[in-house]
């Protein structure tokens, strides 16, 4: 048995934040793999199902976020888990938006929530960050973190959340590459448009000259007078010696 615990704020206020993409993912797992209805158990949100050949209780923590570790380490106190067997997906700053990346182990890299699940549960679990990229400045990242995924995101954010939900078998086999490896090409795959890199561009045609505009006949050049003879010496009069 596995626990995969998605991490954000309860209630609608907060449900489209991007500190909530944790929940986000969550909510796309237990759709794509036919979860059972969310209950309420262990100070959270719990649904049952199975990924491939793994049973897992998804868990969508009601505590608020920094008080997450409460409800993830009661439920795994409750089956008897380990560290190894918990997978938290969670939002992450330091990562431009749409990237994921998964690591076991580390430190909370000033996350609220992984820092109280630390706390609670030790520090040898999964993690699946989940890009929402930084927006440049320390004073603005509060209200960055707490801000609503502006309508233009959620064309990759749907297929974003999607490939998660549909390569979730992976991070169940504890294959980490290979699911960040399909949630890359999903995105690049869907996102890029079709044939942009194969076909070039078509070569502009030549103009065709215009039969009824007239073309300039090309002038004649003047004729060369010779050093020393009569005109030379009247432009000399007349301008000086330019030379």
């Amino acid at each position: 048995m596995l626990l995969f615990a998605g991490l954000g704020n309860p209630g609608a206020k907060y449900a489209n934040n991007r500190h909530n993409v944790g929940f986000m993912a969550a909510e796309a797992i237990a759709r794509r793999h036919d979860f059972s209805p969310w209950s309420k158990k262990f100070q959270g949100q719990v649904a049952e199902g199975r990924i491939g050949d793994e049973k897992v209780i998804l868990l969508m923590p009601q505590t608020f976020m920094n008080l997450s570790g409460q409800s993830v380490g009661e439920a795994l106190r409750f089956y008897k888990l380990s560290p190894s067997d918990l997978t938290v997906f969670y939002d992450e700053l330091d990562l431009a938006a749409g990237k994921v990346r998964v690591k076991v182990g580390g430190g909370a890299g000033g996350h609220n929530g992984i820092r109280s699940i630390d706390q609670h549960c030790g520090k040898e679990y999964r993690r699946v960050r989940i890009g929402i990229g930084h927006p440049g400045v320390k004073e603005l990242v509060h209200g960055h973190v707490l801000g609503d995924f502006a309508k233009a995101d959620r064309e990759w954010l749907d297929v974003l959340l999607d490939s998660i939900a549909d390569n979730s078998d992976l991070i169940a086999k504890g294959d980490d590459n290979g699911f960040m490896n399909r949630v890359t090409l999903a995105l690049r795959d869907k996102l890029q448009p079709t044939g942009a890199d194969d076909t070039p561009p078509p070569k502009p045609k030549p103009a065709k000259a215009q039969s009824h505009i007239r073309q300039a006949r090309p002038q004649a050049p003047a004729a060369k007078v010779p050093e020393g003879g009569p005109m030379a010496a009247m432009l000399k009069k007349l301008f000086g010696n330019k030379d």
